[in-house]
């Protein structure tokens, strides 16, 4: 007989059902346990990918920003070069710009810290822009001195340098690279949602056969269900954070240009303030240096007058000091107008250790009892071609820096001598020999940051109203019209010493006369000489002078009547004529009268260093106001000779 099924089939079956549906949702929960794992671990990789998407995007915008900056800071250079320093704001615009490229680079290393690869390339653009921007400055450094046709001819010469193909070579290498690690982390980024799609299509067919075994099929049938709109919702999650991700890249890219506005207005302010502090110290430094010089005129005139009237010996020494302070006020007018217009050299053979000996009357007066100059001469004998007394003012300027430096009180040294130099061994200097001129002194030295715009115009570390800070703006300009350049060493509190290197002139120095020379009692030869000048003060004094030379001038304040006196003069050997009339220029005036002037000799005088070029005035002699009784007799005699 067969044996019924007991009681405990039903029981057995329900509990391998029951084992098989725990086994079959264990599975499905840890089949649900590693999609969820695998889906936010895709996530995080994606977001990072997006994330160092967006950081090359704004790599290659920035260097994109660095070319073109670059680009119109040198445009802007162009146009400040060709307008020949009329445009100062062109010149600003120029430093801006520069400045801002710079910024766009530092941006750049600051973004790719992280990679050595884009740190060489940088390192190597870095080297490339700092000596393309002293190549650029050194030729606004031209115009700024008034060098038009040097700063024209440097600005091309600069066109295509090295420095600038290297700059340029390293920018493209940089968004070269760039582009190459955006696509890159664009495959990255593909490759991570087709990982993530495979795994969770392996996943899906495992669950679902999963499923399939269960025996709550319904079950798992919503569980699929649920999964299906759960990637349909990480579909739309993703999409969306790539909204997001845009937006914010738009939004980042809109502050970074209000910020961009934003600094560009602050910049102006802050040239606006900078100008206006520059005039300021300008005109306080000069207020002060006049009203110093004319205390020591009117102060001396005062004395002098007392004395005449009391009988006293010493009228003559204060009328020396009168003369002194007024000749410092025009040495200090001529480096003004030298500064605005940039005064024509007068070059001549000159040893410099005679230039210096020559001096040293002038450093005593200058510096006081408890400055001890010494100097000293290797004996080289080496000549150089210069204009003495822009050299004699140069020198000077650096002994009254030192003085200061040293608080009146210490030792000052010149030191002459030779040295053959390389090419830009020294600054930009060419290769040949060169006569030094070390001037030392025991001072406070200069701290680095001073160093580095010591050369500036208006720059001064003296208290306001204590200098206009031309002084070594106008040493260096000196120096480099001379084909010369500049070296300085210094200690912070144990001195300075700053040495001119100036070309050696193959010839004879010429022998260093006294310009002051008092004038003798009388000329050659007595002339007869109309002078033509519209203020009549001057007229007043000019002709005062070369009647007391001995000769027979006569007065006239209209070039325009100019031609009726000379009809109704018996003899005329000289005409003496200022430059700048009311009417007509005094070149003018020569130029009508010159079929009347058949051995007839003219002397310009003038009061402006810019029109001191005597070929830009025919060729003629030129006489600068103010002028002694001296200079005066040995320009009468020049136009003659």
């Amino acid at each position: 007989m067969s044996e019924e099924p007991g009681p405990e089939a039903p029981v057995r079956d329900r509990d391998w059902r029951m084992i098989l549906l725990a086994v079959l949702a264990l599975v499905g929960v840890g089949v649900l346990v590693l999609l969820l794992n695998l889906q936010t671990s895709t996530d995080r990789e994606r977001d990072a990918a997006l994330e160092r998407q967006a950081k090359t995007y704004e790599v290659i915008i920035r260097a994109g920003l660095l070319s073109g900056t670059m680009a119109q800071a040198e445009a802007s250079l162009g146009r400040y070069v060709v307008s020949g320093n009329d445009d100062k704001e062109l010149g600003q615009q120029f430093s801006d710009q520069w400045g801002e490229a710079a910024n766009h680079l530092a941006r750049l290393e600051a973004l790719t810290r992280s990679d050595p690869r884009q740190q060489a390339t940088l390192k190597r653009l870095r080297t490339a822009f700092e000596a393309r921007g002293k190549e650029l400055t050194d030729t606004a450094l031209y115009s700024v001195f008034k060098r038009d046709r040097d700063a024209l001819g440097r600005y091309y010469q600069v066109r295509a340098t090295p420095a600038r193909a290297e700059t340029e070579a390293m920018v493209q290498r940089v968004i070269d690279d760039q582009r190459k690690l955006l696509l890159e982390r664009k495959g990255d980024s593909a490759a991570l949602a087709d990982r993530s799609r495979t795994a969770t299509r392996v996943l899906g067919i495992f669950g679902l056969i999963v499923v399939i075994g269960a025996v709550m099929l319904g079950y798992m049938t919503v569980q699929a269900i649920g999964g299906q709109a759960l990637a349909d919702a990480d579909a739309d999650a993703e999409r969306l954070r790539a909204a997001e991700l845009a937006e914010a890249v738009d939004a980042a890219t809109a502050q970074l240009r209000a910020e961009m506005r934003e600094r560009e207005a602050a910049q102006a302010q802050l040239r606006q303030a900078q100008k206006m502090d520059a005039v300021g110290q300008l005109t306080g430094g000069i207020a002060h240096d006049f009203n110093n010089m004319l205390a020591v005129v009117l102060g001396g005139l005062e004395l002098a007058k007392r004395r005449l009237h009391t009988g006293g010996a010493d009228a003559q020494k204060h009328i020396e000091n009168a003369m002194e302070g007024a000749n410092r006020a025009a040495a200090l007018t001529r480096r003004l107008l030298a500064f605005s217009r940039e005064e024509a050299l007068l070059p001549s053979a000159i040893e410099a250790h005679a230039v210096i000996e020559g001096m040293a009357n002038l450093l005593d007066r200058t510096l006081g009892g408890a400055v001890t100059v010494e100097t000293r001469d290797d004996g080289l004998g080496w000549v150089i071609w210069a204009d003495r007394h822009q050299l004699e003012n140069a020198l000077l300027n650096l002994a009254v820096n030192a003085r200061d430096a040293m608080n009146a009180r210490g030792t000052l040294s010149f030191a002459t001598g030779g040295r053959a130099l390389a090419a830009n061994e020294i600054g930009e200097c060419a290769a040949g020999d060169y006569v030094s001129i070390a001037v030392g002194d025991t001072g406070c030295g200069m701290a680095p940051e001073v160093l580095e715009r010591v050369f500036e115009p208006f720059f001064t570390t003296k208290p306001v109203g204590k200098g206009t800070g031309l002084g070594l703006s106008q040493l260096f300009g000196f120096v480099r019209q001379s084909g010369g350049e500049i070296a300085i060493d210094t200690v912070v509190g144990e001195g300075t010493t700053v040495t001119l290197f100036l070309p050696r002139h193959i010839g004879e120095a010429e022998a260093v006369t006294d310009a002051e020379a008092p004038a003798g009692d009388a000329p050659v030869r007595a002339l007869d000489i109309l002078v033509v000048e519209d203020d009549p003060r001057v007229l007043n004094a000019t002709v005062g002078a070369l009647t007391e030379l001995g000769h027979r001038p006569v007065a006239c304040d209209d070039p325009l009547a100019a031609p009726a006196l000379i009809d109704g003069l018996e003899a005329l050997d000289l005409i003496v004529s200022d430059v700048l009339m009311p009417g007509q220029t005094g070149p003018e005036m020569i130029t009508a009268l010159a079929h009347r002037l058949d051995g007839v000799g003219v002397l310009f005088v003038t009061g402006f260093a810019g029109e001191a070029d005597a070929n830009a005035l025919g060729g003629y002699p030129v006489l600068r106001k103010p002028f002694t009784m001296a200079a005066l007799a040995k320009a009468v005699e020049g136009a003659r000779a």
